[in-house]
């Protein structure tokens, strides 16, 4: 049975899929689910990994059903552009694929698991209309014709092929039936048809209305045509340099061999220039010579035996020992302030670097980089800096002065135990150097190893729904806990190989004492002062600790100050171009016309990864409309992404108003441009904060804005209205009123330029037609760049630009491209049109 659930944007219809997963919680009533099930978001959850891991998500591969999968959802032409095809590895969220491809592996990874019951959640809303129409026809309609499918989706023309048809408005279901049945009755149902039906007769009406336009248009740019027509050397030796092609997202960078000497000293001089270490190691020394002398004053005032005259009184004994030991205090006292002083400035300027650095760093950067491994730097590595490192460097430094003060006392008293010392000093350097290659790359292993347990953790919490889902809980438990085990590893032989050093350094030592001790007793009577005795033995048990201490040190230090070397990596990113060129700032009024024109421009993400833009030529006319069409996947967002810099281009530019966008600060640039992206993005605050977070506009402004995005009477509504609390990622709000909120933002800041990345994909279709009513009221006079699958939303543009691969197919005013029935627009349209009308010929029919 094929159950369609529709709704203006709002109504709870994402709610009642999560109701029936159990994702939310019940307040009455009950819901009894038979089968397995299988569920498709409408945000796509993607896990990092490769293309077939998502797809098979726990399944065995069969070869047969795998390919009938892929064919299912239109994957395969992707798959063959992909340099690794299904083995491509995905990065975090899918970060290297468009909406679409990333929405057709979820239908791909639900249609594989061969479940029962299936629920959709908007999952055509990403796609364009052929693939759609593919998807629909091969999924629901095909393949899981025997199996129970409920599909949330905003497009009319699926709704007729449902067996029963779920009208929702504010939380409840308030019309269910057939298509037919709820034509007659229902007038919930009629406004969705009606809007639906509206936004098509425009595609019968465009062809004239289009074509008056573009007559205008041509009386005002002579040259038009010359800007439109493709290059001849546009598809010129574009294959030449897609170079070499490599994945997107390579293994962490680990340091190999010694950390080098730059390392410690960038540590040891970061804070205050190191001009705090001298002041440090003088109170050491002075610390080591109190303590020294306020032991020889004990062995040399105290007397032998009671017959024996003491020195000096009693009462000076005490003093002088106590005011050698208030001094001690006074040094550990300044040496310990120095220390922490130090120590929290180093940790402080290397987390503000590596912080500016990350923030500061181009987006390619994060494409390539899992979040788990930036947390790990800024969690672990940095609490290792906050919290041991200044005080391992200062503990091998003091044990080292310790070291060199009770050998000065034993060369006075006992330098014969040197014999025996100087080779068990040179055992124990041995050691530590076989020691410390193991053990280091164990401490650079162990930092690696606790990214994917960071990464697997939060892409586990975010697709939590899916993976409760296809009840693959003990499969993502085992992973966690499979990476754990790979965590830990390290880490216990790192323990074992420091056990393994002390148990050695601790029989050296007991042969060092043993030694001392023996050769003390065996001298003559008389050969040497007792109390002197006394003292050699006092101080050969702390050599005999000391020198163990000081060879450990040297080793946790070595493993500590890998974290510095971590973090110092992240200092050295490469940063984005800077915010603001003061010799080459725009005039205030920047953009006054709006054009936007592109060279020869040529995108890739990375410099091992292919071109995803080979070398587009066209201008964008200022104060018109311009609608970007194409296939999933052809490079309509990399387009968008390219205008704000988020990517730079490989070859060729970009001039807005004659300015050439590369030559001009970031900040400059992206505040003049105004984006609704295609994954809209709310903050956690309020809705004031989101829609206004510089505070730069009235509370009237913000009412008016939420007013022409739809939105005021849902806020209205809400307790704190403006102040009305947002959670993260806007969780508690629908995907069409996040994008609703995006367009309030844009309608605020009210830009000369402005792009629509897939801005209404998620909005009911008669919500779609009062949004482009209030875009073409309030942006008239602005150059408006607007990607879009649901054709009705590019229509109405002055100039459409078809997208093919990365290249540009055709470029032309609708009209004329209406006109060429063999264009691919024309293709297009034809198909959404004929997709309509012919579910509703179907209806009429039965």
């Amino acid at each position: 049975m094929r159950v369609a659930i529709c709704g203006t944007v709002g109504s709870g219809k994402s709610s009642l899929l999560s109701s029936i997963l159990g994702e939310m919680p019940k307040l009455s009533g009950t819901i009894k689910l038979s089968g397995t099930k299988a569920y498709v978001a409408q945000s796509p959850w993607i896990q990092s990994g490769k293309i077939e891991e998502n797809i098979l998500f726990g399944k065995e591969m069969q070869r047969e059903k795998y390919d009938k999968v892929l064919e299912a959802c239109s994957l395969k032409k992707d798959l063959e552009i992909l340099s690794f095809g299904d083995q491509t590895v995905i990065g975090e969220r899918g970060i290297n694929l468009s909406g679409g491809q990333k929405q057709r592996i979820q239908i791909a990874r639900a249609l594989y698991q061969d479940a029962d019951v299936y629920l959709f959640d908007d999952p055509f809303s990403a796609v364009d209309a052929h693939t759609g129409s593919h998807l629909f026809n091969e999924c629901i309609m095909g393949l899981w014709n025997s199996k129970t499918v409920l599909y949330v989706t905003h497009q009319v023309e699926f709704l007729p092929a449902a067996d029963l048809i779920l009208v929702m408005k504010d939380g409840r279901i308030r019309e269910a039936g057939k298509y037919n049945d709820l034509l007659k009755l229902g007038s919930d149902f009629m406004e969705l048809v009606g809007a639906h039906q509206e936004a098509l007769t425009a595609i019968d009406t465009v062809k004239g209305e289009a074509l008056r336009k573009s007559v205008e248009m041509t009386g005002d740019n002579t040259n038009v045509q010359k800007d439109k027509k493709i290059p001849d050397g546009q598809n010129g030796k574009v294959d030449d340099i897609v170079g070499t092609k490599g994945q997107i997202v390579q293994e962490e960078e680990r340091e190999k061999g010694s950390v080098g000497f730059a390392i410690y000293w960038k540590y040891i001089t970061t804070a205050y220039g190191g001009a705090l270490v001298p002041f440090m190691l003088l109170a050491q020394v002075g610390f080591q010579l109190l303590q020294i002398g306020s032991n020889y004053w004990m062995a040399w005032a105290t007397p032998v035996s009671k017959s024996d005259p003491p020195p000096v009184g009693g009462s000076t004994l005490i003093i002088v020992y106590v005011a050698l030991g208030i001094a001690s205090a006074f040094c550990i006292l300044a040496r310990t302030m120095l220390l922490v002083t130090a120590g929290y400035k180093t940790a402080s300027l290397l987390f503000q670097k590596m912080h500016l650095c990350i923030f500061r760093a181009p987006m390619s950067f994060f494409d390539a980089t899992p979040s788990g491994r930036i947390l790990n730097r800024a969690s672990t590595d940095q609490s290792a800096i906050d919290l041991n490192v200044p005080f391992q460097v200062g503990s091998f430094a003091f044990t080292i002065i310790q070291l060199l003060g009770i050998i000065g006392v034993m060369s006075q008293v006992a330098w014969q135990v040197f014999i025996v010392f100087i080779p068990i000093i040179a055992v124990s350097i041995w050691l530590e150097q076989y020691y410390i290659p193991s053990a280091r790359e164990l401490a650079r292993l162990n930092g690696t190893c606790k990214a994917p347990v960071i990464q697997h953790f939060a892409e586990t919490i975010s697709g939590s729904s899916t993976i409760r889902s296809f009840d693959q809980e003990s499969r993502f438990q085992d992973a966690s806990m499979k990476l754990i085990d790979n965590y830990s590893r390290p880490k216990f032989h790192t323990a074992a190989a420091m056990e393994w050093l002390c148990m050695r350094l601790d029989m050296l030592s007991l042969i060092t004492f043993a030694f001392s001790l023996i050769f003390l007793i065996s001298l003559p009577v008389g050969t040497i002062d007792p109390s002197v005795a006394g003292l050699a033995v006092t101080y050969g048990l702390n050599l005999n600790i000391l020198q163990a201490w000081v060879v450990w040190n040297l080793c946790m230090m070595e493993n500590k100050i890998i974290s510095v070397e971590r973090i110092l990596q992240y200092t050295a990113l490469p940063s984005e171009p800077p915010l603001i060129i003061e010799s080459n700032r725009p005039d205030p009024n920047w953009p006054s016309c709006g054009e936007v024109d592109f060279s020869n421009l040529q995108v890739r993400y990375a410099p091992h990864m292919p071109l995803v833009l080979r070398g587009l030529t066209c201008t964008f006319f200022g104060g018109k409309k311009t609608g970007i069409v194409g296939r999933t996947g052809s490079g309509k967002s990399t387009l968008i992404q390219t205008l704000f810099r988020i990517v730079e281009p490989a070859a060729g530019q970009i001039k807005i108003d004659g300015t050439s966008i590369s030559s001009i600060g970031l900040h400059d640039l992206r505040s003049r441009l105004s984006i609704i992206p295609q994954d809209p993005t709310m903050f956690e605050g309020t809705v004031r904060s989101n829609l206004d977070p510089l505070e730069e506009y009235s509370d009237e402004q913000i009412w008016e804005a939420l007013d022409k995005c739809q939105l005021g009477e849902e806020v209205r509504k809400k307790e704190g209205k403006l102040y009305s609390t947002v959670s993260e990622n806007g969780e508690n709000w629908s995907v069409g009123q996040r994008q609703l909120v995006c367009l309030g933002r844009v309608l605020l800041k009210k830009s000369k330029v402005l792009v629509l990345d897939e801005a209404t994909a998620s909005v009911d279709t008669a919500t779609d037609n009062l949004i482009q009513q209030t875009l073409r009221l309030h942006f008239s006079d602005s150059t408006v760049i607007t990607i879009a699958h649901r054709i009705t939303s590019v229509l109405d543009s002055d100039m459409v630009l078809l997208l093919d691969h990365g290249l540009i197919a055709e470029y032309d005013t609708p009209a004329r491209l209406l006109e060429n029935e063999s264009s691919l627009f024309a293709k297009l349209v034809a198909e959404y049109s004929m997709r309509s009308n012919s579910s509703f010929e179907n209806v009429s029919d039965t």
